[in-house]
């Protein structure tokens, strides 16, 4: 496993008796990660245990993929990935648009204000609805976690390589 990986998904169940796995995506690309031919490494991140699998077969019903892995032909094959992780290498990471990022480049980075203020350093990445919601955690003298609606009206400018999101905190946000 040389060289970064990232999470496209988790496998969180079986489906039926050979051996496909229900996986719940964690890209905005999962019909090309997990088309038939792809191959993806699944990782236990508890004892590090890793293998690489191909998808031989791939469907996708109410946000949740079901995947028949190679060489997997039966339930007992594959219960144990129950909670594993699928991941892709970062030179299978495609160029994105400007104004696009991966998840990888927005979580760590630093919150401040218009006009200079720290407001904290993202955490997570929601995808509710319309449009995604990045989870500030604050410092803890400014109390609670900050909820930021991903919208042209809120973030300014995005910095990957400083890791410093600019926003416009609208009414009702703090």
């Amino acid at each position: 496993m040389n060289g970064k990986w990232y999470t496209v998904g988790k496998i969180v169940n079986t489906h039926g008796i050979r051996g496909d796995v229900k996986v719940l995506p964690q890209t905005d690309f999962a019909e090309e990660r997990f088309a038939p031919g792809s191959k993806l490494l699944i990782v236990n991140e508890e004892n590090g245990e890793s293998r690489e699998v191909k998808v031989t077969s791939s469907r996708e019903q109410k946000n949740v993929y079901y995947l028949k892995l190679d060489s997997f032909n039966n339930i007992n094959d594959v219960e144990k990935f129950k909670g594993w992780l699928l991941k892709i290498p970062e030179s299978e990471q495609g160029e994105l648009e400007e104004g696009q990022y991966y998840y990888h480049q927005i979580i760590g980075c630093t919150v401040v204000t218009e006009d200079g203020e720290e407001l904290g350093v993202i955490s997570e990445i929601l995808s509710p609805g319309a449009n995604d919601v990045w989870v500030v955690d604050r410092p803890k003298s400014k109390g609670k976690q900050l909820l930021l609606p991903v919208i042209d009206e809120v973030v300014l400018d995005v910095n990957v390589t400083d890791k410093q999101v600019t926003v416009k905190l609208m009414e009702g946000l703090v």
